[in-house]
């Protein structure tokens, strides 16, 4: 279990080894720590047994935050296989970039350029700007969503552990987060980054 938690902090895991992960944590009864490991799977592979698997750790029916559009579940296949995307687009650059090179020293057009110059933005952004929705799982009992980074902020809504946020920004010790389609706050305390 130790190689598979080394390899989970630096990132390195497969939909296969969080299910092992989580079956073995149900097994020796950190339910909270099989229900971190499956909510990472759903990130990976979205589908309605690993809810329903949280459900029944977490004793609650009704989760939110599990809900996936279409464009997010694009999202997550596009940020999945980023590393492939871009090396296939650099492959078109540098051929873009050598039949440049090629009919620029016979023909001195200025539209051949376009191609390579997109290209050049579409890696640059690829490699700098795309990255997956961040989320976190609540992990404390009892969470209080407040309405402002304050204690004294606006109760929301009381939670158990089980529900997932998209986490929008971190202001101190709060997370601003996207609840029920609302802008709230969580401290970061009762929230496991996933």
């Amino acid at each position: 279990m130790e190689i598979y938690r080394r390899n989970y902090q630096e990132g390195i895991y497969s939909s296969s080894m969080l299910l092992k992960m989580a079956f073995i944590e149900e097994g020796i009864g950190d339910n909270e720590k099989a229900t971190i490991y499956l909510s990472k799977y759903y990130d990976l592979s979205p589908n309605s047994q690993a809810i329903t698997k949280i459900k029944s750790l977490t004793g609650q029916d009704l989760l939110v935050g599990y809900e996936v559009s279409d464009s997010q579940r694009f999202l997550i296949f596009i940020v999945e296989y980023k590393e492939y995307i871009v090396g296939v687009l650099s492959i078109f650059l540098l051929i873009s970039v050598i039949s440049n090179w090629w009919t620029g020293r016979k023909i001195d057009k200025q539209e051949s350029y376009w191609p390579t110059v997109l290209l050049i933005i579409v890696i640059f952004g690829a490699n700098n700007f795309l990255e997956g929705p961040r989320t976190g799982l609540i992990t404390s009992s009892p969470t209080y969503i407040v309405s402002r980074p304050t204690a004294g902020g606006e109760l929301i809504e009381m939670v158990e552990p089980g529900h997932r946020v998209r986490i929008k920004s971190s202001k101190d010790t709060w997370f601003e987060i996207e609840w029920k389609e609302k802008r709230a706050y969580i401290k970061k305390e009762n929230v496991t980054r996933l």
